[in-house]
């Protein structure tokens, strides 16, 4: 049985399916797939290229019986070229139309960064490029404070579009910032966050203002090796402390990780399509890790962030922009 967190009052499963990374054109039976063995939390953004395909899987699990509407918690993100007041409501409308929503349960700040506005008939997902076909390609970064950006999230609160709304890639100084203006507060902190990288001040820091928090690539580098942004050697899979507790407990690896992740406290959004994964990640109840497999778990800490604007911003996007210190 999954768990849930408390999310401002509302129960969220404590895991969910993320959807980052799933092609476009497998994404659907994912999702459908998911739905089956259990799963009912769902993390899409526009960004993901694929909010489409996830709509056709929900559309056809509800028409099947799977579930209701109401049984499935569904996280959209709004993408960094929509920031201004003006564009805010047309995202998350255009989310929830490919989501085919009438409304969704947490719609996120996908980053604390705010890019030129690109029309949706021009290119949808708009990306970080702002020209793809200039002669020397980059971000085209637009001054829009994070407190008018907020101000819209709040409106779709109160329109009746979001149930809750957060931010994801916060810094505890932004969270500061966010709550001294925020009439509706957040209600959820989505943050890369893994053995490798515990962020143990931001999760104390979000705690004390009764924000929940989402960790996503909770598996830290199977994420990024795809794609060049980690190598197969940064896997915390193969640390001995992992594996021993994987022993201890019939656990694989993996569960043992996602476990640690639930034990302090926060959701985990895992990746995959794989149906036997699938099946694994929705039974992390099944087993508790001891305070010292915590410890020990906690303790492989490197502050290693394998999801870095400041660093992959420059490489890819031919613009450096550092959001973190």
């Amino acid at each position: 049985m999954n768990q849930v967190i408390n999310v401002t009052g509302n129960q969220m499963p404590a895991v969910g399916l993320g959807l980052w990374k799933i092609d476009a054109d497998a994404v659907a039976e994912a999702v459908y797939q998911a739905i089956k063995v259990g799963y009912r939390h769902l993390d899409s953004a526009s960004d993901y290229g694929n909010e489409k395909q996830v709509g056709e899987g929900i559309a056809r699990a509800i028409a099947d019986g799977l579930c209701s509407r109401e049984d499935l918690w569904v996280t959209s993100k709004l993408w960094n070229t929509y920031h201004r007041q003006e564009h805010v409501e047309a995202a998350c409308r255009r989310s929830m139309d490919d989501l085919g929503l009438d409304y969704i349960d947490l719609y996120l700040v996908h980053f604390p960064i705010a890019l030129s506005y690109v029309d949706f008939n021009h290119r949808y997902p708009a990306e970080w490029i702002h020209d793809p076909s200039a002669e020397n390609p980059g971000m085209e970064l637009d001054a829009v404070p994070l407190s008018e950006t907020w101000g819209a999230m709040e409106q779709l609160v109160q329109n009746g579009l979001v149930r809750q709304i957060g931010v994801c890639n916060y810094s505890a100084s932004l969270l500061h910032d966010l709550m001294s203006y925020a009439r509706i507060k957040p209600a959820m902190l989505q943050i890369e966050s893994h053995p490798y990288l515990t962020q143990e001040p931001l999760l104390r820091t979000a705690q004390a203002y009764n924000i929940a928090v989402t960790a996503f690539s909770p598996l830290g580098s199977l994420s990024y090796v795809a794609i060049d942004m980690a190598s197969a050697s940064d896997t915390v899979l193969t640390q001995s402390v992992v594996l021993a507790a994987a022993e201890r407990t019939g656990a694989t690896p993996a569960q043992v990780v996602l476990r640690w992740g639930i034990q302090r406290g926060t959701a985990v959004i895992p990746k995959t399509s794989n149906p036997q994964r699938l099946v694994e990640n929705l039974t992390l109840s099944e087993f508790n890790l001891s305070d010292d497999e915590m410890a020990g778990i906690s303790a492989l800490n490197q502050n290693r962030r394998f999801n870095d604007p400041g660093v992959f911003c420059e490489s890819a996007f031919n613009t450096f922009h550092s959001i973190y210190d």
